[in-house]
C-alpha cells in the first residue's frame, strides 16, 4: 500500500470540513487542511522511527550502582486508535540495571516514540516495558501510565477528570515483593 501524499491528506481534511458543515474555502479555513496535515505528521512521528533504537547506546561505568533507576512524570501524548482523539498523561518508567544504564533522556524518547502512534494505553504500556527489557536486559522493568482519554472526556460518556492507570511489571519488579513495592512507592510518592 502506497503512503498517501500531503495533497491526499489535505483533500481528506477538506472533506471532513465539508462533512462537518463548513466551507473549506472560507477565509479562516483556507490553510486549515495544510496545517492539520503538518500537525498530524508531527503527532504521528512515532511511525517514522523505531523507539527501541534510543536504548542501544548504554553506559557500563556505573560505579557499582545496582539500585532502581526511575524516571517519573514523562509527558505522554498519544491518540486513541478507536476515535483518533488525544490521550494525555504521565508515564513512570523504571528498571533495575544488571551491568549497564541508558541516558535518562532515552527513556523519555522511548515513551514519546511509542506514544506518537494510534494506540490503546495497555499496548503502549507493554511496548515501552518490553523494549527496555529486550534491549537493556535489566533484572526488571516497571512502567506505569496514568492518562486522560479525550474519547471519554469530550464525547461519549463525558467524564472529565477521569484517568486510566495501566502498568507492566517484568522480572524482579514483578516477582520480588520488596522490589515491586519499592518501585510502586517511588511512583506513588510524587
Amino acid at each position: 500500500m502506497a503512503k498517501p501524499t500531503q495533497a491526499d491528506a489535505e483533500a481528506a481534511v477538506r472533506v471532513l470540513i465539508e462533512w462537518a458543515g463548513d466551507d473549506p474555502n472560507r477565509e479562516g479555513l483556507l490553510d486549515t487542511p495544510a496545517r492539520v496535515a503538518r500537525s498530524y505528521r508531527e503527532l504521528f512521528a512515532g511511525y517514522e522511527i523505531d523507539p527501541r533504537d534510543y536504548l542501544k547506546r548504554t553506559f557500563e561505568e556505573v560505579g557499582g550502582y545496582d539500585e532502581l533507576v526511575v524516571l517519573k512524570n514523562i509527558r505522554v501524548v498519544s491518540f486513541c486508535e478507536h476515535h483518533m482523539l488525544p490521550v494525555l498523561g504521565r508515564a513512570h518508567v523504571g528498571y533495575l540495571p544488571t551491568n549497564r544504564v541508558v541516558g535518562i533522556s532515552k527513556l523519555a524518547r522511548v515513551v514519546h516514540g511509542f506514544g506518537r502512534r494510534l494506540q490503546i494505553q495497555e499496548k503502549l504500556t507493554a511496548e515501552i516495558a518490553e523494549a527496555i527489557q529486550d534491549i537493556l536486559q535489566p533484572q526488571g522493568v516497571g512502567v506505569v501510565i496514568e492518562a486522560e482519554h479525550n474519547c471519554m472526556t469530550l464525547r461519549g460518556v463525558n467524564t472529565p477528570g477521569s484517568s486510566l492507570t495501566t502498568s507492566k511489571l517484568l522480572g524482579v519488579i514483578r516477582d520480588d515483593p520488596r522490589t515491586r513495592e519499592e518501585f510502586l512507592g517511588m511512583v506513588r510518592n510524587g
